[in-house]
């Protein structure tokens, strides 16, 4: 790979295209950043194969035609926008910098999306330029509100292809990435292919009473109350349902990659999911898998020391487990917090994602396994679920199938980078992710999948 194609990346994050909020976005990175993608892949704009338009100003939409126009197309997508990240916070290197330390471009977005948003438009322009015209077409979509929703890059890109009566083969997004030693007993790296998200729900709790003078308190005040309503919730985690979602088929694909016990127990999730369910309960990380995860995440009440306040305040985000909906997760939380004085609102929120298919049928899944596995022959691919959300979850009416991954490799220590500090990626790995790209996109021109081995041999 030319060293140029490295210099684009590093370029493309020195551009802050920082989302604050669902309001405020930095418009001039935004802009600059056009600028940039024009200049940086002059065959993906000029060529006639491609039909490239923002969508609501920002985001971008591309069409790369096929040569067969029965065959159903797919869809790649990343997202433009960055969390926000300040030096200060300990950063190694200046967030925007883009400085290469031992052989890591560091930089906000490396990982999260500019490494799968260069190495797509990378790959498109390579195979442009060698003269290939791809017999399936498919569309690339560039959102630029990811971290803030979505609501004005993705759901317009969405809108733009519902008016064209578009449907997809397929979706692939960012969301999991290859796990080299961070999942604990597990022999090799595991490639997981995310085929849905945990849904999303952020309640409002609230508590209003009578103002008073702290000289002569009432036996509780709202903060009290309130206080008392957020504890049972922490107390009273939601039940635990490992087992009941796609988190079952990542742990059985990759059963016979662990040692004895683990093995026989992930093999036999039938008789041993609530066993395991209680094992991975214990850390945050694994929890996650195991059930609707609960997080008070903000507290607000009170201005001033001698006053007793009238309103308190308390934000929920809850992240639903595939087998709950978000109707059934906000009457458990009515019932716990239990207390008629305490309000509870639905600031927003949806359900859990659909699953995606993933059998020897299923075009997409693997296609992109076919992919990862001629790149990476040791690697175990298995399916996963996204315990966060990205742009794809706005394209459900458009295709059954939508698969959240990228090459990205992850070692110990690795997922606190993504939206933490020293955010990075190797440089050899973004050299793969612009190979990965350029694999598939030749691997989608098969018509259809050979057919499944049968598992009874012919004599």
């Amino acid at each position: 790979m030319s060293r140029g194609s490295l210099q684009v990346q590093c370029l493309a994050i020195r551009i802050p295209t920082v989302s604050f909020s669902g309001e405020e976005s930095n418009t001039s990175a935004l802009l600059e950043f056009d600028r940039f993608l024009r200049k940086a892949f002059p065959t993906v704009f000029s060529s006639s194969l491609v039909r490239h338009e923002l969508v609501a100003n920002y985001s971008h939409l591309f069409w790369v035609q096929g040569l067969q126009s029965d065959l159903v197309p797919y869809m790649l997508l990343a997202h433009i926008d960055v969390v926000p990240a300040s030096e200060s916070d300990g950063w190694e290197a200046p967030p925007f910098s883009a400085k290469e330390i031992d052989g890591f471009i560091y930089g906000r977005g490396t990982i999260d999306d500019k490494g799968s948003l260069m190495g797509i438009l990378q790959a498109l322009e390579y195979l442009l330029i060698k003269g290939f015209a791809p017999r399936r077409g498919f569309y690339i979509g560039l959102g630029h509100d990811e971290e803030v929703s979505g609501y004005k890059g993705a759901m317009n890109i969405v809108r733009v292809l519902k008016q064209r009566g578009v449907q997809l083969s397929f979706v692939l997004d960012e969301g999991l990435a290859v796990l080299d030693g961070v999942i604990s007993g597990l022999e090799g790296p595991a490639a997981l292919i995310g085929i849905s998200e945990k849904g999303s729900a952020t309640v409002k709790l609230s508590v209003f009473m009578v103002p008073g003078h702290s000289s002569m308190p009432p036996r509780e005040t709202s903060i009290g109350i309130l206080a008392a309503a957020v504890k049972r919730l922490e107390d009273n985690p939601m039940p635990r349902l490992f087992g009941h979602g796609p988190e079952r088929g990542t742990f059985e694909h990759l059963a016979h990659k662990f040692g004895l016990p683990m093995k026989f127990i992930m093999s036999n999730l039938w008789l041993f999911a609530p066993l395991l369910g209680r094992v991975l309960e214990r850390k945050p990380d694994t929890n996650a898998f195991v059930r609707t995860t609960t997080a008070v995440t903000m507290f607000n009440s009170g201005v001033k020391v001698n006053i007793i306040p009238s309103l308190a305040e308390a934000y929920v985000n809850l992240r639903i487990h595939s087998a709950q909906s978000l109707r059934e997760v906000l009457d458990l939380i009515r019932s716990t917090v239990g207390d008629q004085r305490v309000k509870l609102e639905l600031v927003d929120g949806f359900d859990p994602l659909p699953v995606s298919s993933m059998d020897e049928t299923s075009f997409g899944y693997q296609i992109i396994k076919k992919t990862v596995l001629d790149m990476f022959p040791t690697v175990t691919v298995a399916p996963g679920i996204c315990i966060g959300n990205t742009d794809s979850r706005h394209f459900k009416d458009l295709t059954n199938d939508i698969y959240r991954f990228a090459p990205i490799w992850f070692k110990p220590g690795d997922a606190q980078r993504f939206h933490g500090i020293n955010e990075r990626i190797s440089k050899k790995n973004y050299e793969e992710l612009v190979v990965f790209y350029f694999s598939l996109i030749k691997n989608c021109d098969i018509q259809k999948l050979p057919k499944p081995h049968s598992s009874i041999h012919e004599l």
